[in-house]
């Protein structure tokens, strides 16, 4: 009677989280259906390739930056890793809008859910975007495992004709029905003070949502120079785009070498950086800085070394590079 009872309040649980079992489902398998029927994006040569959008995480990821950088580094693991990455989303997304296997597929979503958060939590220009959705997939994952499924879902479905494997101690674990875990309680308070705890420091981390300064990575584009050097004919150095909305890049129209008086001594102007030569481009990753119709184009995340003649000028180190942004926003080195 009492087992009875309990898987009776689990159909019960299943049932009332069919509404965000659809929902979550549909949110995962969405991105397999968008990114391959709709528009195929899984084509490297071509604009919107998912591994460029992956590689916008790079520069405030959250523990998982050196997978992301070997990726992003290593175009063909990349590619092989968006293709199994795509599949595994339609998988997880598709059988838990049907309800089957729902708690194997609900440690999916979670884990599907905590690489979003983790990668691109402080993405997102008008609120936090990419936060909020790998948060709520965390909490909604971990919710999916403790309820599994009830009616409407093939679980449910196998359990009501009684199929053997409904009554094998894995189904539990991996299907619906009653979750067969001792002292319950306790657990399920510990791992919410630790999904809260999470959300309140990546809030904190990303966006300095509980206390503090309030800060928004998406808005303003930054660009780092560094690895600057120079021999008698040319001037290198390394640009990286580690900040500003990821659905558009930062327009360089202006590069200039300035003396130690400021004056300036070469200047690259907005019409010769949209012809710069694209051999003087070391990109790093697949995102990559190139010349566009009206200005040099920096994707967020881009990394790479530029070279730049000297037509005869002599450096030192009282010299500097300056960068400017078609916003107005300007960054500036010392050469060193």
């Amino acid at each position: 009677m009492k087992n009875h009872m309990q898987a009776t309040a689990h159909d019960i649980a299943g049932l009332f989280t069919l509404s965000l079992r659809w929902v979550i489902g549909w949110t995962y398998f969405s991105a397999f259906w968008r990114r391959l029927i709709i528009d195929n994006k899984l084509i490297p040569e071509e604009a919107g390739y998912i591994g460029e959008k992956f590689n916008h995480f790079l520069p405030n990821a959250l523990g998982i930056k050196p997978i992301i950088e070997y990726l992003v580094s290593n175009p063909e693991a990349l590619h092989v890793s968006m293709v199994v990455f795509t599949i595994v989303e339609a998988i997880v997304g598709l059988f838990i809008i049907l309800g089957l296997f729902t708690r194997l597929m609900s440690v999916g979503i979670f884990s599907l859910a905590m690489g979003i958060l983790l990668g691109s939590g402080w993405i997102g220009t008008t609120c936090l975007d990419e936060w909020q959705i790998g948060i709520l997939g965390v909490s909604s994952g971990f919710v999916l495992f403790l309820t599994g499924s009830g009616a409407y879902s093939l679980d449910q479905y196998f359990i009501n004709r009684q199929f053997s494997f409904t009554n094998k101690k894995w189904f539990s674990y991996l299907g619906s029905g009653y979750l067969p875990i001792r002292r319950l309680q306790p657990k399920v308070l510990v791992m919410s003070l630790f999904i809260f705890g999470l959300a309140l420091f990546t809030n904190q981390y990303f966006h300095g949502g509980v206390y503090g300064t309030l800060h928004n990575k998406s808005v303003r584009p930054k660009v780092e120079i560094s690895n600057i050097h120079f021999t008698d004919t040319q001037l290198t150095f390394q640009l990286y785009r580690t900040e500003g909305a990821d659905v558009y890049g930062s327009f360089l129209i202006g590069i200039e070498i300035l003396d130690g008086n400021n004056n300036v001594v070469k200047s690259i102007d907005q019409k010769a950086l949209s012809t710069f030569p694209t051999e003087s481009i070391n990109n790093h990753y697949v995102a990559k800085i190139k010349p566009g119709k009206h200005s040099l184009i920096i994707p967020l995340g881009a990394k790479a070394d530029i070279t730049v003649p000297l037509d005869g000028i002599s450096l030192d180190e009282n010299y500097t590079v300056k960068l400017t942004d078609i916003s107005g926003i300007e960054w500036v080195a010392k050469v060193r």
